[in-house]
């Protein structure tokens, strides 16, 4: 097997650190999710809103639904 003898760089090690800090992340949002969900169903309800008032006014003002969409991606990065 070549790739067992090729030597270990230092580029595959960064990516497995890289790797990590994502996973690291990922695990400590979810924590945080579980552990406060009534922010998480707040937003969401937030943004289903927002999502409403954009089908309601699509057909008169589509700029204004637009921009009403844009805000409701943008809510859970916040």
């Amino acid at each position: 097997m070549p790739t067992l003898r090729e030597p270990f760089h230092a580029g595959a090690a960064e990516s497995f650190v890289d790797a990590f800090k994502a996973l690291l992340d990922e695990t400590l949002m979810l924590a945080e999710a579980l552990l406060s969900p009534n922010r998480i169903i707040g937003e969401v309800e937030q943004m289903r809103a927002l999502q409403v008032a954009a089908d309601d006014i699509e057909s008169t003002d589509p700029a204004q639904a637009e921009l009403l969409r844009s805000r409701a991606s943008r809510i859970g990065l916040r």
